[in-house]
Protein backbone atom coordinates (compact mmCIF):
# COMPACT_ATOMS: atom_id res chain seq x y z
CA UNK A 1 0.00 0.00 0.00
CA UNK A 2 0.89 3.78 -1.30
CA UNK A 3 0.09 6.81 0.50
CA UNK A 4 1.27 10.00 -0.85
CA UNK A 5 -0.10 13.39 -0.02
CA UNK A 6 1.25 17.12 1.00
CA UNK A 7 0.00 19.68 3.25
CA UNK A 8 0.69 23.30 3.78
CA UNK A 9 1.23 24.25 7.35
CA UNK A 10 1.72 28.14 8.42
CA UNK A 11 4.92 28.02 10.29
CA UNK A 12 8.84 28.11 8.87
CA UNK A 13 10.36 24.39 8.09
CA UNK A 14 13.09 25.09 11.32
CA UNK A 15 9.80 25.40 13.30
CA UNK A 16 7.87 22.18 11.63
CA UNK A 17 11.26 20.03 11.62
CA UNK A 18 11.37 20.93 15.17
CA UNK A 19 8.13 19.59 16.05
CA UNK A 20 8.17 16.59 14.19
CA UNK A 21 10.85 15.46 16.39
CA UNK A 22 9.37 16.66 19.38
CA UNK A 23 7.76 13.68 21.08
CA UNK A 24 5.05 15.39 22.97
CA UNK A 25 3.74 16.98 20.03
CA UNK A 26 3.69 13.73 17.61
CA UNK A 27 2.15 11.67 20.63
CA UNK A 28 -0.86 14.29 20.23
CA UNK A 29 -1.04 14.28 16.68
CA UNK A 30 -0.62 10.21 16.16
CA UNK A 31 -4.03 9.09 16.30
CA UNK A 32 -4.72 6.38 19.06
CA UNK A 33 -1.20 7.37 20.42
CA UNK A 34 -1.45 6.20 23.82
CA UNK A 35 2.41 6.39 24.07
CA UNK A 36 5.65 7.68 22.58
CA UNK A 37 8.70 6.97 24.38
CA UNK A 38 11.78 8.53 22.81
CA UNK A 39 15.01 6.06 23.12
CA UNK A 40 17.39 8.50 21.24
CA UNK A 41 17.67 10.76 18.74
CA UNK A 42 16.43 8.38 16.19
CA UNK A 43 14.55 5.59 17.93
CA UNK A 44 11.38 5.75 18.98
CA UNK A 45 8.79 3.63 21.01
CA UNK A 46 4.70 3.66 20.32
CA UNK A 47 1.74 2.38 22.17
CA UNK A 48 -1.25 2.89 19.68
CA UNK A 49 -4.76 1.55 19.73
CA UNK A 50 -6.90 1.67 16.48
CA UNK A 51 -9.76 0.27 14.97
CA UNK A 52 -9.64 -0.62 11.20
CA UNK A 53 -13.12 -1.78 10.77
CA UNK A 54 -14.00 -4.41 12.68
CA UNK A 55 -11.14 -5.49 14.19
CA UNK A 56 -9.33 -3.16 17.02
CA UNK A 57 -5.52 -3.92 18.41
CA UNK A 58 -3.50 -2.05 20.19
CA UNK A 59 -0.12 -2.16 18.78
CA UNK A 60 3.43 -1.54 19.94
CA UNK A 61 5.94 -0.82 17.70
CA UNK A 62 9.55 0.80 17.18
CA UNK A 63 10.38 3.64 14.69
CA UNK A 64 14.20 4.82 13.10
CA UNK A 65 14.54 8.03 12.28
CA UNK A 66 17.30 8.78 9.18
CA UNK A 67 18.00 12.10 9.48
CA UNK A 68 20.86 12.62 7.07
CA UNK A 69 18.78 14.99 4.83
CA UNK A 70 17.24 17.26 7.53
CA UNK A 71 16.22 19.84 8.27
CA UNK A 72 14.45 19.71 4.32
CA UNK A 73 14.09 16.30 4.18
CA UNK A 74 14.29 12.76 6.17
CA UNK A 75 12.85 9.37 6.44
CA UNK A 76 11.61 7.10 8.93
CA UNK A 77 11.18 3.08 8.86
CA UNK A 78 9.01 1.00 11.58
CA UNK A 79 6.97 -1.92 12.30
CA UNK A 80 4.50 -2.67 14.94
CA UNK A 81 2.72 -5.73 16.27
CA UNK A 82 -1.05 -6.07 17.14
CA UNK A 83 -1.21 -9.37 18.68
CA UNK A 84 -3.91 -11.28 16.85
CA UNK A 85 -4.89 -8.45 14.88
CA UNK A 86 -1.50 -9.14 12.47
CA UNK A 87 1.43 -6.57 12.06
CA UNK A 88 2.38 -3.73 9.87
CA UNK A 89 5.71 -2.35 9.03
CA UNK A 90 6.45 -0.03 6.62
CA UNK A 91 8.22 3.94 6.08
CA UNK A 92 7.96 7.26 4.66
CA UNK A 93 10.26 9.55 2.85
CA UNK A 94 9.42 13.58 4.24
CA UNK A 95 10.22 16.69 2.77
CA UNK A 96 9.44 20.04 3.81
CA UNK A 97 10.17 23.15 1.32
CA UNK A 98 9.62 26.59 2.63
CA UNK A 99 6.86 28.73 0.98
CA UNK A 100 6.14 32.21 1.74
CA UNK A 101 7.12 31.69 5.47
CA UNK A 102 4.98 28.78 5.06
CA UNK A 103 6.52 25.18 4.65
CA UNK A 104 5.19 22.66 2.54
CA UNK A 105 4.82 18.99 4.07
CA UNK A 106 5.60 16.17 1.14
CA UNK A 107 5.49 12.44 2.16
CA UNK A 108 5.14 9.15 0.46
CA UNK A 109 4.81 6.58 2.33
CA UNK A 110 4.54 2.95 1.67
CA UNK A 111 3.00 0.04 4.72
CA UNK A 112 2.78 -3.90 4.46
CA UNK A 113 -0.12 -5.51 6.82
CA UNK A 114 -0.32 -9.32 7.64
CA UNK A 115 -2.95 -10.98 9.91
CA UNK A 116 -6.79 -10.35 10.34
CA UNK A 117 -6.01 -6.58 9.14
CA UNK A 118 -4.94 -7.65 5.71
CA UNK A 119 -7.82 -10.40 5.23
CA UNK A 120 -10.07 -6.56 5.54
CA UNK A 121 -9.11 -6.22 2.31
CA UNK A 122 -7.35 -3.35 0.31
CA UNK A 123 -9.56 -0.92 -0.31
CA UNK A 124 -10.84 -0.58 3.64
CA UNK A 125 -7.26 -0.44 4.79
CA UNK A 126 -6.23 2.23 2.42
CA UNK A 127 -9.26 4.46 3.18
CA UNK A 128 -8.55 3.93 6.69
CA UNK A 129 -4.86 4.54 6.61
CA UNK A 130 -6.20 8.21 4.62
CA UNK A 131 -7.86 8.81 7.30
CA UNK A 132 -5.49 8.27 9.30
CA UNK A 133 -2.83 10.62 7.56
CA UNK A 134 -5.19 13.22 6.98
CA UNK A 135 -6.19 13.43 10.85
CA UNK A 136 -2.37 13.21 11.79
CA UNK A 137 -1.43 16.11 9.76
CA UNK A 138 -4.89 18.18 10.42
CA UNK A 139 -3.92 17.66 14.21
CA UNK A 140 -0.47 18.46 13.22
CA UNK A 141 -0.97 21.72 11.62
CA UNK A 142 -3.63 22.62 14.18
CA UNK A 143 -0.57 22.49 16.78
CA UNK A 144 1.32 24.20 14.91
CA UNK A 145 -1.28 26.87 14.48
CA UNK A 146 -1.61 27.37 18.69
CA UNK A 147 2.06 26.75 18.99
CA UNK A 148 2.59 30.40 17.00
CA UNK A 149 -0.14 32.21 18.39
CA UNK A 150 1.21 31.15 22.10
Amino acid sequence: MELKDEILIDAPKDRVYAALNDPNILKQCIPGCEELIQHSDSELEALVVLKVGPVKARFSGNVTLDKSGAPDAFSLTGQGNGGAAGHAKGGADVTLTEVDGKTLLSYDAKAEIGGKLAQLGSRLIQSTAKKLAGAFFAKFAEVMEEKAEA
